[in-house]
């Protein structure tokens, strides 16, 4: 075990004591975020460059240029989703895990409705061109354009995608049936480029434009290919990580040590996660993220368990040997993402795991730090020894908060508390100048952050993650 007893590590932005890593996460996050808006812009551009301007003369004309234009945007936001979702480290060092996908979520919408807006403007532009209904010119294209079937085939895919993808039907899905769906999405971008690039002058071969959609469908696979795919199998070949230990924690909770060569070299620190997949029986064809547990030591991995299940209900029964893969690290719940000198760790469940190594390795002065664990009863909360231990030791205040939630009411308290009138800050008074990390179920979570925010703590001050896909 490693413990940071030394005050947190600060550099000054805009009068503000923060982490040393912060000024570059925001300086690396404005990056990314231009070269986004960029890339929306190229491909207006591009539609502009080639005289779209000039194309709204007939109402025909303008039906199809904007059903272009819409196309080329909505393909875009698509790219850019697919690469906020493929684990890129700099996107990850930059807005972390759970803001990276909340930020893929957020543009699923507005990108299906450009796809559709792109198909039904042009099937109006062409059957008002052609003068025909627009059941006619559907057909027409169905069997007349070349490579159009596909493309069809493709909006169908990402038809289904979006849907799958809305919280109501998501959670009506087993975690790998919902993945399998969505690995349909690279189908579904695969299948529209033929059509892209054949019907239309805009994208014709030997133009600019062509070379450039090219070479941005080659840096997203690409981007997908390299870091989803073959890094993940280099590292775990590489790193040869095996099943050491298992505890057992509490009924159905079990911590899993994995040892293996040169684990230094993976860079994981205190609050981060992987995607881990065990070889073996009934478990190799599932991968699921798991936070650590404790700090990294060079030596070995820990996480900790809670058999929910699917695979996590097998992992006690897990031989010592057995091999594992993975992906990772990920996430921004880290030290890094400090931005005061006071921090406040809270969990809910197996949410215990990532604030237990993180409270064993961020920095803090004796007496700046509570550890807030959240639970149905007392007997419920998890890892509470280690806890205890390392609060005693670090010089952190230690609360146990447990009882149900109220019916009726939004809050991460529990019953009679939340009748009361209790809030994070009535709990820490000192809330609005410290560092929030908050882990446990997606409901229970944002319950937490918007208490945070109506106690008035900025947002750059709370980071969390959620138990949920």
């Amino acid at each position: 075990m490693s413990l940071d007893t030394r005050k947190p590590r600060t550099s000054v932005v805009r009068g503000r004591l923060v982490h040393p890593a912060y000024p570059k996460r925001m300086r690396l996050a404005g990056r990314l975020q231009v070269a986004c808006i960029t890339s929306v812009a190229v491909v207006i551009a591009i539609f502009l460059a080639d005289g779209g301007v000039g194309r709204f003369g007939t109402a025909a004309d303008a039906f199809t240029s904007l059903g272009i234009l819409s196309g080329l945007v909505g393909t875009d936001l698509l790219l850019i989703m697919m690469v906020l979702a493929a684990r890129l480290p700099p996107i990850d060092r930059a807005f972390g895990h759970d803001r990276a996908m909340a930020l893929h979520q957020s543009l699923g919408k507005p990108t299906l409705y450009l796809i559709l807006a792109h198909a039904a403007l042009l099937i109006t532009g062409y059957a008002l061109l052609e003068n025909i209904n627009v059941f006619a010119e559907t057909w027409s294209m169905l069997t007349t354009l070349p490579d159009m079937p596909l493309a069809f085939i493709g909006f169908g895919l990402m038809i289904l995608v979006v849907v799958t993808s809305v919280v109501v039907v998501r959670r009506r899905f087993r975690y790998e049936a919902w993945h399998a769906v969505h690995v349909l999405s690279y189908a579904a971008v695969l299948v529209a480029i033929p059509h892209q690039l054949s019907v239309g002058a805009l994208l014709s071969d030997g133009t600019i434009a062509h070379y450039y959609w090219l070479a941005l469908y080659s840096a997203v696979a690409g981007s997908i290919v390299l870091f989803r795919f073959v890094l993940p199998v280099w590292r775990s070949l590489r790193h040869g990580l095996v099943v050491d230990s298992i505890d057992h924690v509490a009924p159905g909770v079990v911590s899993i040590s994995l040892t293996g060569r040169h684990l230094n070299q993976l860079r994981a620190i205190s609050g981060q996660f992987f995607i881990w997949r065990f070889w073996a029986k009934g478990l190799w064809w599932q991968a699921h993220p798991f936070s650590l547990s404790a700090a990294p030591n060079g030596r070995s991995l820990r996480i900790t368990v809670r058999g929910l299940g699917d695979a996590s209900a097998e992992l006690p029964r897990l031989r010592r040997g057995t091999r594992v893969s993975f992906e990772g690290p990920y996430g921004l719940f880290t030290e890094n993402a400090r931005t005061s000198p006071r921090v406040v760790l809270i969990a809910a469940g197996i949410g215990v795991a990532p604030i237990r190594s993180l409270l064993e390795t961020v920095s803090f002065a004796p007496g700046n730090a509570t550890v807030i664990l959240r639970s149905h009863a007392a007997g419920d909360t998890y890892l509470v020894d280690e806890l205890t231990d390392l609060c005693r030791v670090r010089g952190a205040e230690l609360r146990i908060i447990a009882g149900r939630r109220p019916e009726g009411i939004s809050s991460w308290l529990p019953a009679d508390a939340a009748r009361a009138g209790t809030t994070l800050r009535t709990i820490v008074p000192e809330i609005k100048h410290s560092d929030i990390y908050i882990c446990g179920p997606r409901p229970w979570t944002d319950a937490v952050v918007r208490d945070a925010r109506s106690g008035g703590v900025p947002k750059e001050q709370i980071h969390y993650e959620r138990f949920d896909w």
